[in-house]
């Protein structure tokens, strides 16, 4: 059974001045808990889904000046790459850790996704209201779950080219680190289970 928990140095991890020095933090503190996370969940998706899924964690390869602000591992039924598909995430910012689905601008079909999200908000209704919404990736800021900012949300998704879609759950620095590793683990997996059936509206399934 995976066993990860979080602590105060992981979050830290953002507050490294320095490119080499954060991805050095990164890759001893962090992405040994992602790589735990994304072999886990890889399989729990595959279950769930029953297509092939795959652990991608956040390399920050093209980085050459400015250190990462938030880190990840991605989920996806893809093996050499998640950014064009719908997909999973775990991941941190300085400030929060995040567990959603999202859809992002690299996805070359994602205005037909968005149709399929439109016309099929059935699966929204299950979510409770700690649950959030995002039109941009790269930001930390989200706006609470309402029919209203999804709906703005998804017309975006379609219309617009930089136009994105992320919901989920998101546990402040304090209510992470008050998790054991039992309790992130079913957290995360019951967060999962209310975005699996919205990642099957988003492909059409």
């Amino acid at each position: 059974m995976v066993k990860v928990q979080w602590t105060n140095d992981d979050f830290q991890v953002f507050s490294i001045d320095g490119l080499d020095e954060r991805m050095e933090a990164l890759t001893t503190i962090i992405r040994p808990k992602f790589h735990q996370l994304g072999e886990y969940f890889a399989t729990y998706f595959s279950t769930k889904t029953g297509d092939e899924f795959f652990p991608h964690v956040a390399k920050h390869a093209r980085r050459t000046i400015n250190p990462p602000k938030d880190s990840w591992v991605a989920f996806a039924p893809y093996k050499r790459g998640y950014k064009a598909l719908p997909h999973f995430q775990i991941g941190l910012w300085g400030t929060h850790l995040f567990i959603v689905v999202a859809v992002i601008y690299e996805a070359p079909q994602k205005a037909e996704m968005a149709e399929l999200l439109l016309a099929n908000v059935k699966p929204f209704n299950k979510l409770t209201d700690d649950f959030v919404l995002s039109g941009d990736h790269m930001s930390p800021d989200v706006v609470p779950f309402d029919k209203e900012q999804l709906q703005k949300l998804l017309t975006r998704l379609r219309d617009i080219k930089k136009g994105e879609f992320l919901v989920g759950r998101h546990l402040t620095i304090e209510q992470a680190t008050a998790m054991s590793a039992e309790e992130f683990l079913a957290f995360a997996e019951e967060t999962f289970d209310k975005l699996v059936p919205i990642y099957n509206a988003i492909i059409g399934k």
